[in-house]
């Protein structure tokens, strides 16, 4: 496979004729889509069983702020170190083991919920024992791809299927997790299941990882120094303007309007008046809605013009939650959820992909630590944030307040669009993706 010393990406040929998989057609990619679409579906099971187990408990939206918090902020403690640690390591292997410890944590949930000794601070615990894991696997995993795309102009294509796969487990899993909660009933065995199926998930990336034939990444001859590193990849982060601008739209509209998730099972019981099934219909929403802007982006021939696709996104994000802050009937509330869901995807996966693309390749690891950070490091306070608002001023007007601001950032954002486009048209130029001179 070959190694690029500049920046990651080599011009699409506009000749080319554009395929929606055509990242599929590489082995290793073939390997990663499968073993991670199957791992994911478990992954949102759990992701929706552990907020309505806390919720079914204590009936405190405060309590479901302090579960994202504790989800997320050793991921975002960490994140900067795991990018170092994947530019200067073996990612597969780094990787291999982030999935076996997430295994272990879903064993440890669900012996804990099938025995029936599980408390509170036990979800606690785990869920940032499960962002300390994150906080490593995601820099690593979103690296990856690089290693596992031999052809460098399928790695759009790549990121946008990463999307797709995500949100239809997104999709799925929450939907499959409600139903069983709803079935099962209230003595935890739906939960304690869903974790257990969750453990098995891990089984599929855990076998395709070791069956990927990858040649290794140049090292360097010496061993890097840690903080050296770090300040490089901030330095090299905040120098270039059309990075810090991504980054910083991400995490304000995460901070102030993504974690809006939290707060779901109260709307499912408390403003909707439904229950478990409603909540899993509620998150399938969102994944429906993501896994449209998973395809729309797979779709783009180019990332030219991609800027201002994502300038828009928080805007669409923000219609969203303002309209289901004033729903009250269900099904509207779940096409709303969608809309929402469609706009932060191609927010965050139309950043990912700028991101990837303007990125030097000795510095993609670190980056993608940053751009991990900017949702993973936004997402705990906002979720104590909304929380602690919630039961003071009630979910739907929090999520209001969260859909406006989300809208103030897009406009903002548009504002800069001709500086940011200056800033990157001499790197579009010398990866041959524009043509000199052109207008």
């Amino acid at each position: 496979m070959e190694n690029l010393t500049d920046n990651a990406l080599p011009p699409l040929p506009p000749q080319r004729k554009f395929a929606l998989g055509s990242a599929l057609r590489h082995r290793n990619y073939r390997l990663f889509f499968t073993g991670q679409g199957l791992s994911l579906i478990g992954t949102w099971m759990q992701s929706t069983a552990l907020p309505w187990l806390v919720y079914e408990e204590t009936h405190s939206t405060t309590l479901l702020g302090v579960l994202g918090f504790a989800s997320a902020i050793l991921s975002f403690g960490v994140a900067p170190l795991a990018g170092v640690f994947a530019d200067h390591h073996d990612r597969r292997r780094i990787l291999y083991v982030t999935q076996s410890l997430a295994m272990t944590q879903a064993l440890i949930l669900a012996a804990l919920t099938l025995t029936g000794v599980i408390q509170v601070w036990h979800i606690v615990l785990l869920a940032m024992f499960s962002g300390l894991i994150m906080g490593f696997d995601v820099p690593a995993r979103q690296s990856f791809v690089v290693d596992i795309v031999g052809d460098k102009q399928d790695l759009p294509n790549a990121i946008a299927l990463n999307s797709f796969i995500f949100n239809s487990a997104r999709m799925v899993g929450p939907a499959v997790a409600g139903l069983l909660i709803s079935i099962l009933g209230d003595s935890r065995r739906g939960e304690g299941i869903i974790f257990l199926i969750n453990a098995a998930s891990f089984l599929t990336l855990l076998a395709a990882l070791p069956a990927m034939k990858i040649i290794p990444r140049p090292r360097p001859a010496e061993t890097p120094r840690v903080l050296h590193s770090l300040k490089e990849g901030f330095d090299y982060a905040i120098g270039f303007r059309p990075i810090l601008a991504l980054l910083m739209l991400l995490s304000f509209v995460t901070l102030v309007g993504a974690q809006y998730t939290v707060l779901l099972p109260d709307f499912a019981q408390e403003v909707l008046h439904g229950n478990s099934r409603t909540y899993g219909f509620m998150i399938s929403s969102i994944g429906v809605g993501a896994l449209c802007g998973a395809l729309f982006l797979a779709r783009r021939r180019s990332v030219l013009g991609l800027e201002k696709v994502v300038a828009v996104a928080p805007l669409i994000f923000g219609a969203g939650l303002v309209g289901f802050s004033f729903s009250r009937w269900i099904p509207l509330s779940l096409a709303l959820l969608l809309v929402s869901g469609l706009g932060i995807m191609i927010q965050m996966a139309g950043s990912n992909t700028l991101l990837q693309t303007i990125v030097d390749d000795d510095k993609r690891g670190r980056v993608m630590s940053f751009y991990a950070m900017s949702f993973m490091g936004a997402a705990p306070f906002g979720s104590l944030m909304v929380g602690a608002l919630a039961a003071k001023i009630s979910s739907p007007t929090t999520v209001l307040i969260g859909g406006c601001l989300c809208m103030a950032a897009s406009l903002a954002f548009m504002q800069v669009l001709p500086a940011f486009r200056a800033m990157v048209r001499p790197v579009f130029e010398r990866m041959g993706i524009l043509p000199p001179g052109s207008p």
